[in-house]
């Protein structure tokens, strides 16, 4: 079980160097156990294998407040092969679709225009920038999501990004007007080098756009199901301005969005481009998340303990199930699930299988817990009592497209930030 926030073992935690400022960091945020990389899904053929386990222990520098979970497992070995596909979900296409709407006619984005997007997946969010005509390039690590983006037609580079990467587009003549990303800033273990990237790559007047989940919202919602391996950092506001302004790009917008439980949009700009003024609502939501103490230590002093009693709420919901003879399905397989599951000692006596509408994943198994993954066709033929929602950040979508477990009188059960049976 999870010791309580800042509960101190017989010897004192090593310090390790922050990924932003290289300042010592040994202040705990919450201590998740040891874990499996949450999107190393298996084969049949790998459940007799060993499986690696890593510490997840996120911390916080008490210099720049960046919360960070220490690389134990080199990013060629988590995002070479990856299992997370973006256009499975509808909801999240259409944020994509969206966006590109807004941001071709914010900035006047046309055939001459180049956008580059950073960690572009199966190209979820550029086939809309080549729909309208606008030259895209993508650069995506993983070389079997990047096959289904080039089968698009959507050019792709298959590199991780990083400022020397940068300088190899910079000698073929690309720079961006946009560079863009979504969830992937999280995913990098050198912020600065991310970001010395993208200052090389950026027009004198280009903008950078990058989505990433709200730190604020992680704490004030105990989402502590999107701490895992594959996300190295957990941004505020105001952290992200520190790192974006040691690499001399400003950021001067900022959009709050509901994505992922909560997410930020921000806006950037080369510090020399005077013309795009700070806004407004960028220094208010600064000031907010002053006010909300995310510069001070005490302020992440609680969350372990809250994210002990959702494990606790989710355990006595399940092994209660159990008792009464009703059965448990989970609705998808994300990382976040993989988090919770194997936080809360989860298996298949509690969750009877999930599902998941990514063929890559459906026919194989959970990482840790081995649930196996089926088609979603099987919530219709099992009729479980309970579909226990994994990606609760969308479960709107899930629960319109699983409506029909009502007629059997189904309910849905949301974990987070309290758990819900619907």
């Amino acid at each position: 079980m999870t010791a309580p926030a800042f509960a101190q073992s017989s010897s004192v935690p090593a310090a390790v160097s922050c990924l932003f400022c290289k300042s010592p960091v040994v202040a705990s945020v919450v201590d998740l156990g040891k874990h499996p990389l949450c999107q190393s899904i298996l084969t049949a053929e790998g459940l007799d294998q060993m499986e690696p386990f890593y510490p997840l222990h996120a911390k916080v520098c008490e210099q720049c407040w960046l919360v960070q979970v220490h690389e134990y497992v080199r990013p060629e070995e988590i995002f070479t092969e990856y299992a997370y596909f973006s256009g499975y979900s509808d909801s999240w296409l259409a944020h994509a679709r969206a966006y590109v709407e807004m941001i071709s006619e914010r900035l006047g984005l046309g055939p001459d225009s180049q956008v580059i997007e950073l960690g572009s997946n199966d190209g979820y969010l550029l086939q809309y920038f080549v729909g309208k005509g606008i030259r895209a390039l993508g650069v995506e690590p993983a070389a079997n999501v990047a096959r289904v983006a080039v089968d698009k037609g959507i050019p792709t580079l298959v590199r991780f990004f990083g400022d020397a990467t940068a300088h190899s587009l910079l000698a073929e003549g690309k720079r961006a007007d946009l560079v863009c990303g979504a969830n992937v800033f999280a995913q990098v273990p050198d912020p600065n080098d991310f970001v010395a990237g993208i200052k090389t790559l950026l027009k004198p007047e280009g903008v950078v756009t990058i989505e990433f989940p709200h730190l604020l919202q992680l704490l004030d919602q105990r989402q502590f199901d999107t701490i895992y391996h594959e996300h190295f950092s957990y941004f505020s506001l105001r952290t992200a301005s520190r790192i974006f302004e040691a690499n001399r790009l400003t950021i001067f917008d900022v959009e709050e969005l509901p994505t992922h439980g909560g997410s930020l949009r921000i806006y950037a700009r080369h510090t020399e481009n005077v013309k795009l003024e700070v806004t407004e609502r960028a220094r208010d939501l600064a000031e907010l998340e002053k006010a909300e103490g995310l510069d001070t230590l005490e302020r992440y002093q609680r969350f372990a303990s809250e994210v002990e009693r959702v494990k606790l709420d989710v355990l006595s919901f399940l092994i209660e199930a159990k008792r009464q003879g009703k059965t448990v399905a989970g609705y998808g397989a994300p990382g976040k699930g993989n988090t919770l599951i194997n936080y809360c000692g989860i298996r298949q006596d509690l969750l009877a299988f999930t599902v998941d509408r990514n063929p890559y994943k459906a026919g194989k198994f959970l990482p840790g817990s081995h649930i196996p993954v089926l088609d979603p066709s099987a919530i219709a033929t099992e009729k479980p009592d309970y579909l226990f929602i994994l990606p609760w950040n969308l479960r709107k979508e899930i629960m319109s497209q699983m409506e029909g477990i009502r007629a059997w009188g189904g309910k849905f059960v949301i974990p987070i930030p309290t758990l819900e049976v619907l």
